[in-house]
């Protein structure tokens, strides 16, 4: 996959920390930064995604249940 570069500024502590991480991990700060990146936007996108089910959702017209009215059974997990 071709990559991008893209420059940004931390602040100080954020470095520190980087850094710190960095260390105790054998993992270079680019890979620190970038994997927190690619959490935070999978975070991010989900959020979003749940947001915009929910909307629809309430959009539709149609009613929920109520958790009395689900049944767990354990042999579906």
């Amino acid at each position: 996959m071709p990559k991008s570069q893209m420059n940004l500024r931390l602040d100080d502590d954020l470095v520190r920390r980087l850094d710190k991480l960095a260390e105790r991990t054998g993992r270079t700060k680019t890979f620190n930064a970038r994997e927190a990146i690619v959490r935070y936007l999978k975070d991010i996108e989900d959020h979003f995604l749940a947001k915009d089910s929910l909307g629809a959702f309430r959009n539709s017209g149609e009613e929920s249940l109520s958790i009395e009215k689900l049944q767990w059974d354990a042999t579906d997990r």
